[in-house]
């Protein structure tokens, strides 16, 4: 799919990007992936990336996963809508993306790295405090658990 014209941003500043991520779970482990590319060059964080026009944000982060890690995503719901700003040193605002957070399983195969991660992985949730992370990661991936649990109808560990 094409992506929107974006000339108005490179001559009147940036303007708020419209992207989704997905939270998958294994069993108490959730699937990050390790950004190749800046701004988040070397953190670890959750699949996902811009919506293109004509798609809706539940399939672009369904579209997000299978680049970034070949797995296929089992979708349960909305985890949330998070804003990423990023600001220069004079506090200009030089980033804004508005990420729809959905939650879900990945249950079948072993993710492999592809577009712009550099290596994708499940890691269990209690070791997610020892990983260099993308602001906004851990807070997501809690409430996606705590959504998730609540599904399942069980109590996150």
């Amino acid at each position: 799919m094409p992506n929107l014209d974006d000339r108005a941003d490179r001559m009147h500043g940036p303007w708020p990007r419209a992207a989704a991520s997905a939270v998958l779970f294994r069993g108490e482990a959730v699937l990050l992936v390790q950004r190749d590319e800046p701004p988040a060059e070397g953190l670890w964080s959750l699949p996902g990336g811009a919506i293109e026009a004509g798609e809706t944000a539940e399939d672009a982060a369904r579209r997000e996963v299978k680049e970034e890690t070949g797995l296929f995503p089992h979708i349960e719901g909305l985890a949330g809508v998070y804003d990423v700003i990023d600001r220069d040193e004079a506090g200009t605002v030089v980033l804004h993306y508005v990420i729809a957070s959905y939650f879900g399983r990945a249950d079948d195969g072993e993710p492999r790295p592809a577009g712009d991660a550099r290596e994708a992985r499940f890691f269990a949730l209690d070791r997610l405090k020892d990983l260099p992370m993308t602001d906004g990661t851990r807070h997501v991936v809690e409430a996606a658990w705590q959504l998730l649990a609540a599904s399942a109808d069980r109590t996150p560990p």
